[in-house]
């Protein structure tokens, strides 16, 4: 029997809608945004979500190559990604396709690329000439490695940068190989990184009228995401080792499984926490024994607590166990997967998901279900103004806006220079 595909419009999320007069507080900052799947679209996400115009310049003849990443054939990255902005379909390779590019950056406030380092300044468009010709121009380089450094030059994608980093060799069972997290972990992490710096340069540009260049390396923000490891190494001269879903720092700390197969995450490693824990689970003398009366030594006999822990778990429910935990103050959540997200009154009361037309999947899908533009601010879903648009769905009208006159962007559509739907 074939699974069924879920109805989206079935689903207990707020339905919303797209307004073309919604605004945001970044309303008349302009966005061009050259760069290619997760990272950089994560970053003007974030601007556009707060009202900025981002004009996705995306290459002929297949766009940018999150589109590719499809669920039954439907766009949803690139859906969830790139709402709020606009799409112009460019042909890299010809040779007016510089000309254009130079005109629309010239009218930026923001220019983000995600070329390999050197790219940018081989098609004549270096930082030093955009910055003659725009000095209040603010440049995000996105790449894995950066623009200096014996690496730059290779390809960098988040999986590269989640291995080198060292964040893989942190995760993973003890005594089983390095994990690699199951999303795009380094590129949604340096987006943010990339959209905050943005955010720190308008400001500079507001203080000295110039703008700057933004050096955003994967490497360097998955490496921040650890911690005080390097520190940590200096201070013990040990490598961390792999301790499953314990932890190197806290304890108790794990996933234990209910006797109806669900399971339960508990983090109780605050001196308090940690007693009510094991007052709740009948072992209140644990807290008194030496192995266990500190954080420190509690990390070091963390086995022996899963044991006294996981086995009362187990005996009970999910429900039951999270409700004796919530009555006791217990520090403890349930382990849920999308399905259990879709139907938490926590996430459906504070709207953590909602879903809004996109005349792209409406006809297989309906309504799409996505996080709300965050974090959540006053008049908040008021900042959602279009949908993810279609592969250069506003190549004439964007152009336009830059000053191209009709028979110059005509002339463009004949060439193939640029296409429209």
């Amino acid at each position: 029997m074939e699974e069924e595909v879920p109805d989206a419009s079935r689903q207990p999320w707020k339905n919303v809608g797209y307004a073309a007069s919604n605004s945001g507080p970044l309303s008349g900052i302009r966005v061009v945004d050259l760069s290619r799947l997760v990272a950089g679209n994560m970053a003007s996400l974030q601007l556009a979500d707060s009202g900025a115009d981002v004009t996705k310049i995306e290459p002929l003849p297949a766009g940018d190559p999150l589109r590719a990443w499809q669920q039954a054939g439907i766009q949803t990255f690139w859906s969830v990604y790139c709402r709020n902005k606009t799409s112009i379909a460019l042909d890299f390779r010809h040779e007016k396709s510089i000309n254009i590019l130079t005109r629309l950056i010239d009218q930026a406030d923001i220019m983000i690329e995600s070329f390999r380092p050197g790219i940018l300044e081989s098609m004549g468009l270096a930082p030093a000439i955009l910055h003659q010709r725009n000095p209040g121009l603010i440049i995000l380089r996105v790449s894995g490695f950066g623009q200096s450094g014996p690496y730059s030059h290779r390809p960098g994608f988040g999986t590269l940068v989640e291995a080198m980093s060292g964040f893989a060799s942190r995760s993973g069972e003890a005594g089983g190989g390095p994990l690699l997290p199951p999303v795009a972990l380094a590129d949604m992490i340096s987006g943010l990184y990339g959209s905050n710096g943005i955010m720190m340069a308008l400001r500079g540009r507001e203080q000295t009228g110039h703008g700057q260049v933004i050096d955003l390396a994967l490497l360097d923000s998955m490496v921040s995401a650890i911690g005080p490891d390097a520190f940590d190494y200096a201070v013990t001269g040990e490598v961390k080792q792999r301790v499953g879903n314990g932890s190197n720092t806290a304890s108790p700390r794990n996933i234990y499984q209910t006797s109806d197969d669900h399971f339960i995450a508990i983090s109780a490693s605050i001196q308090s926490t940690a007693k009510r824990l094991f007052a709740t689970v009948g072992a209140a003398a644990m807290i008194d024994d030496p192995k266990f009366a500190t954080n420190a030594a509690r990390v070091k006999h963390q086995a022996e607590i899963d044991i006294v822990v996981g086995g009362w778990i187990a005996a009970r429910s999910r429900k039951e166990v999270l409700a004796i935990f919530d009555a006791e103050g217990i520090t403890a959540a349930p382990v849920n997967n999308i399905a259990d997200n879709a139907n938490d009154p926590h996430f459906i009361e504070r709207g953590i998901y909602v879903a809004a037309n996109n005349p792209a999947t409406d006809a297989a899908m309906g309504k799409v279900p996505m996080h709300q533009p965050l974090p959540i601010m006053e008049n908040n879903l008021d900042r959602l103004r279009m949908p993810a648009p279609t592969l250069g769905q506003h190549s004439r009208a964007e152009l336009a806006k830059a000053g191209f006159q009709d028979n110059e962007i005509d002339q463009l559509i004949a060439l193939n220079v640029i296409s429209q739907p």
